[in-house]
């Protein structure tokens, strides 16, 4: 088992990850009948795809012994209805500038082959940017 998800009422859920006890929670948004005190959970399926990107250039980035250390990626969300589901994610990533441009090219292409990229549903519009400026 990877997690044991708990309703606890008022639209609220309660996640632990099982192997290290750690746990968030998630509100419905306001524009679906929530308070939107927390991630929702189409919000944590979008900054999956953020934290899946940076954590294989991580992998790579150690590899390659290059330091992304304060990297940080800005993530929107866009909805669409009937079906109700998440339509686009853009995700600014802001890199170092430091990065050569041989290594650049590589840890874009992890980025892009990060396994949640291959999980999304096709019809989910993805913007990418990358801002080599740290």
């Amino acid at each position: 088992m990877t997690a044991k998800v708990t309703y606890n009422g008022n639209l609220r859920t309660t996640c632990v990850h099982i192997r290290s006890g750690s746990e968030y929670i998630t509100d419905a948004p306001v524009d679906n009948n929530g308070k939107g005190e927390a991630f929702s959970p189409t919000d944590t399926v979008a900054t999956g795809l953020a934290n899946c990107m940076m954590t294989m250039m991580g992998i790579k980035a150690r590899d390659l012994d290059i330091d992304l250390t304060g990297a940080t990626a800005e993530v929107t969300k866009h909805m669409a209805a009937n079906p109700r589901r998440i339509s686009k994610i853009e995700v600014k990533l802001e890199m170092p500038a430091s990065v050569s441009e041989k290594h650049r090219k590589i840890l874009v292409h992890t980025a892009n082959t990060c396994p949640v990229h291959y999980s999304l549903h096709p019809d989910i519009e993805r913007i990418i940017d990358f801002n080599w400026v740290r």
